[in-house]
């Protein structure tokens, strides 16, 4: 089944990016575009490498740039690695993409069967959420995908060393991978009653487990202490890439009240359409995470038996959503709810059939317009 929907979600979105090239104006005001040429592809298909795509193929060709250290370089140098295989760099960095996202995606529905979780609705949702196209686009989603999901498979299969080594390749993808460490050490606890003494010998037999999500970010802040002297850098130069982030920490009722002036005061341009959509997506998913919260607590209030994994990745979820907001925006929010894993579970097992194919459906449209105009230049996330 996971074969054959990736397949299907794959040809879909390849023929939407075909039709929107035929159908939109271009916009494509984005730095280093006239790189694509170079790749002889068709424009459809180096379309899929716009914005921060460019900056991956440019690291993965030539090494960091001044600025450019804002991408972290696991996908860049996954790139490189294949360009030995596939020497055009744009065709390797979709394969890395596309073969990440299935790889992520079969464990994903491995994981699924693990939980008894027999709906195939998490799938469904996951592939037609608006920005899921950017599993398959010279962008980090499909390879952190699958670190991400094999590090949450191998964790609850108790190998907990391939659990650690796809986490600490998570963080060298991602900055939100370190936060695995809270499914990874909630997973750990079994005891009814939490004791200080319990939590030192948890954290003592599992340290390194536990320490393994922070390895991928602790090796690249080295690199960066060695060739800027500055081991944050990677957070430094990411207001040089506009998207209006802040280094200063922004808490989430100023970014509402920035939004709603937005939208109350701003002209009703492209722009001002993005700004709607990503605070509704924010408040859409902010809202199901809490009721996952509730329905995960009451769930282990009742157990005998406890099993806090599903908080530990609720917490996660909660963390991949607000920590971007404390740079001041909601931009990029609705590419990275792709990670809110407990948003889709919660759909997904959803008893209203006919609510859970309108959300299906209202995603699906709201993929192929935002597909559409990210194939066209103009900034989605």
């Amino acid at each position: 089944m996971a074969f054959v929907l990736f397949v299907v979600s794959r040809l879909l979105i390849a023929f939407g990016a075909f039709l929107a090239q035929k159908i939109v104006p271009y916009m494509g005001f984005f730095p280093y575009k006239e790189i694509l040429v170079d790749y002889n592809l068709p424009s459809w298909i180096s379309a899929f490498a716009s914005f921060d795509g460019v900056h991956y193929l440019l690291i993965a060709r030539q090494g960091y740039s001044q600025w450019e250290q804002a991408f972290f370089p696991l996908y860049p140098l996954s790139i490189r690695a294949l360009t030995f295989i596939i020497p055009n760099y744009l065709i390797a960095a979709l394969t890395v993409s596309h073969v990440s996202f299935f790889i992520g995606l079969l464990f994903f529905n491995k994981w699924l069967k693990h939980w008894k979780i027999k709906t195939i609705f998490p799938l469904l949702l996951l592939l037609s959420f608006p920005t899921a196209f950017f599993f398959g686009v010279v962008y980090t989603e499909g390879l952190f995908f699958m670190l991400f999901i094999l590090s949450l498979y191998f964790l609850e299969k108790k190998r907990y060393g391939y659990a650690g080594l796809f986490a600490a390749l998570s963080s060298a993808t991602r900055l939100i991978g370190i936060f695995l460490v809270i499914p990874f050490f909630l997973s750990l606890l079994k005891e009814d009653k939490i004791t200080f003494t319990y939590l030192f010998h948890t954290i003592k037999k599992h340290l390194l487990l536990l320490c393994s999500p922070f390895i991928g970010l602790a090796s690249y802040m080295y690199y960066l202490f060695v060739t800027t002297h500055d081991p944050l850098f990677f957070f430094h130069s990411q207001p040089v890439f506009g998207a209006n982030r802040s280094t200063k920490l922004i808490i989430l009722p100023q970014v509402y009240y920035r939004y709603m002036r937005i939208a109350l005061t701003a002209t009703h341009d492209f722009r001002w359409y993005i700004s709607l959509v990503e605070m509704t997506i924010f408040t859409l998913v902010f809202v199901v995470l809490i009721f996952d919260l509730v329905y995960v607590v009451k769930q282990l209030l009742k157990s005998q038996t406890k099993n806090y994994y599903l908080l530990g990745l609720n917490i996660f979820s909660f963390a991949n959503l607000v920590l971007p907001t404390l740079t001041g925006t909601f931009s990029s929010i609705p590419r990275y709810s792709l990670f809110s894993l407990s948003f889709f579970l919660y759909l997904g097992q959803m008893k209203f059939f006919k609510l859970k194919i309108g959300v299906f459906l209202l995603f699906i449209t709201l993929q192929i317009i935002l597909l559409s105009l990210f194939i066209q230049g103009y900034f989605i996330g």
